[in-house]
């Protein structure tokens, strides 16, 4: 016996660390760490942004009252009991219809015990239910979809955003190389007196200048790092480093700009148009509202009488019966023919949302169109500005280092260089998201699956 219940208490042991260690391998598991690709900032993010989440769980929702709708097709079984006890007069009007004995004034107690059943034949209810049940998972389908693809696009933005800004602050720390190295250069000449202090003076108002540019890049990193982070689903104590690959964004950066605008593809218009179909399917319930429902019935019950409790149940006296019940509408107020004058009116709305939203996609592509054709010019013009610029500044230093050009030439193509510099990243990442924009404007925004 004792060694029974040690098997047993391994056996509760062992099962409790097995689900234990997959809850924390399971949570664990969906964790984020090291440099992040975009893909895998987005995969995370759809499996663990709130909108997304809650997106599926109104599909699940979805599901559950459809399925409490077409419940009404299963028959529906009741039990019933019922007890009595008569103080005065009899059980008569208690059990009408059973069998009742002679000396029912001697009754004092009465008990029923029965099953009653019901079979909908024709409801328009269930029959709505029957019908709509396609288009409400298509909604919620599509809904999960438009959820998703906004958590794409946002998280895209936001993950560029914050790659620009790293970028930026990469810039702004090689500059500052360049200007401590100019500063000690500066220093030099005018300690061997060979230039006065305006140019170390210089040196140092451009060397403060971009430690506080570099301030306010560190900042803004953090800054952007904390919204991309909630709109991924990550906790906020949680790191976040990010993957950069300028081959692979340069490759992605181009679109084809030729192709046709289709408002079918928009999952805004997909969504109006379904709730166009839930709108038509309302306009003809309330429609045909007038028919009757129709039910097969049946019923069987047994009833108890007896003087003493402790008789009541010696004796039944069962009774049983089937038959069809019939519902028919004849008058309401006319609460039926103004929900059929509303349901017309909200399908005429829906209409006219169609329509809006059709022009606002034309007028969404035409500005995404205008505005990818045109960073895309400033990036190709702007990526020659970056060779240039760098070899105009070793051309300046080497020629101020030999007493041909003076510091302001140097200052100058430092600030040439690291504009051009920072105009090109701009200009690539301004262009990746004015692409993300045109991919959305067209519909073919592509949604990566978990």
């Amino acid at each position: 016996m004792k060694k029974h219940k040690y098997f047993l208490a391994l056996l509760v042991l062992n099962l409790t660390f097995n689900l234990y260690s997959n809850s924390y391998a399971q949570t664990a598991a969906d964790s984020i760490s090291g440099p992040v690709t975009l893909k895998q900032a987005i995969d995370f993010a759809l499996r663990n942004q709130p909108t997304v989440r809650q997106a599926s769980i109104d599909e699940q929702i979805n599901e559950r009252d459809i399925k409490i709708g077409l419940s009404g097709w299963l028959p529906q079984v009741n039990g019933s009991g019922l007890y009595n006890y008569y103080y005065k007069g009899s059980p008569q009007a208690g059990a009408s219809g059973a069998n009742i004995p002679s000396n029912a004034g001697s009754i004092r107690n009465l008990s029923t015990l029965g099953v009653t059943a019901s079979q909908v034949l024709y409801n328009n209810d269930v029959f709505l239910a029957s019908r709509a049940k396609r288009y409400s998972r298509e909604y919620y389908k599509q809904n999960t979809l438009s959820s998703q693809i906004d958590v794409v696009s946002d998280v895209s933005k936001a993950f560029f955003d914050v790659l620009l800004s790293e970028k930026q602050l990469d810039i702004t720390n090689e500059d500052i190389i360049r200007l401590q190295r100019s500063l000690k250069d500066a220093k030099s000449r005018y300690t061997a007196g060979v230039s006065d202090p305006t140019d170390y003076k210089q040196a140092t108002i451009s060397l403060n200048n971009s430690l506080a540019t570099r301030k306010q890049t560190e900042e803004a990193i953090k800054s952007k790092t904390a919204l991309l982070k909630q709109i991924m689903g990550v906790g906020a104590a949680a790191p976040l480093s990010l993957s950069y690959d300028s081959t692979r964004y340069e490759q992605e950066a181009s679109i084809d700009t030729l192709q046709m605008l289709n408002v079918n593809n928009r999952i805004e218009y997909r969504l109006l148009e379904t709730t166009k179909a839930l709108n038509n399917l309302n306009v003809n319930y309330y429609r045909f509202g007038f028919l009757p429902s129709l039910s097969a019935v049946g019923s069987y019950q047994h009833a108890y009488f007896s003087h003493d409790f402790g008789d009541l149940y010696n004796n039944s006296f069962p009774t049983g019966y089937v038959g069809l019940t019939l519902a028919v509408p004849i008058f309401q107020g006319t609460k039926r023919l103004q929900n059929l004058a509303k349901a017309r009116l909200q399908v005429e709305r829906t209409d006219l949302d169609l329509v809006n939203t059709k022009n606002s996609i034309y007028t969404e592509y035409t500005q995404a169109l205008a505005s990818y054709k045109s960073n895309y010019t400033s990036y190709q013009l702007i990526r020659e500005n970056v060779n240039l610029a760098k070899d105009v500044y070793k051309v300046v230093s080497l020629q101020y280092r030999e007493g041909v050009k003076t510091y302001l030439d140097v200052i100058i193509s430092q600030a040439d260089l690291r504009t051009a510099e920072l105009s090109y990243y701009n200009a690539l990442f301004n262009l990746l998201s004015s692409k993300i924009d045109l991919q959305r404007a067209l519909g073919i925004l592509p949604v990566q699956q978990p």
